[in-house]
């Protein structure tokens, strides 16, 4: 009777482990979701910035379509990239697409910003003047929302990977996520919005 009880109390533990570390997985996942939504909110604010930023840059800069171009086309992608990573943060592929369309898009603003410093009554003007600052602080506001982020990432991630939960984890097929780290160091900086 003893050892039936043992056995009993055995199977009750295994099971009480699975569905905990099940739980505390579910919890990390979902943390790291939610802790997309503020990162989410100020790309999306960068994104309705860069238009009018191109609009005002457009009529001093009338040799640079190009790069106005450029800029609005990488926007619009990197727009499309978030809206994908929005409804699953978790989907590598999803992630890989918005850092790639991200990298692009602050190259094109740093080319944007490098080629108006040529255009001095640009730099004057008081709606760019506005709108660089309100980017600059966009940009700030990003930077602190993608390490709140990464921070939940990598707490789920090493939940994910820590024995015995990861037996739990590879059971039910929970996949490690993606840090939103822009991999190109010409690119980890945000760009230059200041006029002098």
């Amino acid at each position: 009777m003893i050892p039936l009880l043992v056995l009993i109390g055995l199977i009750v533990l295994v099971i009480a482990f699975f569905i905990g570390s099940y739980n505390k997985l579910v919890m990390l996942r979902n943390h790291f979701k939610n802790a997309f939504a503020p990162l989410d909110v100020q790309l999306k604010r960068r994104y309705h910035l860069i238009p009018n930023l191109v609009e005002t840059a457009k009529g001093y800069m009338n040799h640079e379509r190009e790069t106005l171009e450029a800029v609005i086309q990488a926007r619009n992608q990197a727009a499309t990239a978030s809206k994908a990573a929005a409804q699953n943060p978790a989907a590598a592929g999803a992630m890989a697409g918005l850092l790639g369309a991200e990298g692009v898009l602050t190259g094109a603003l740093g080319r944007l910003f490098a080629l108006s410093e040529a255009y001095p009554d640009l730099k004057a003007n008081q709606n760019m003047m506005q709108l660089t600052e309100e980017l600059a602080s966009t940009e700030n506001k990003i930077s602190v929302a993608r390490q709140a982020y990464n921070n939940s990432v990598t707490t789920y991630n090493t939940g994910r990977e820590t024995f015995p939960t990861n037996i739990v984890a590879s059971l039910f097929n929970f996949a490690a996520a993606t840090l939103f780290e822009i991999e190109d160091a010409a690119q980890k900086e945000a760009p230059q919005v200041h006029f002098d």
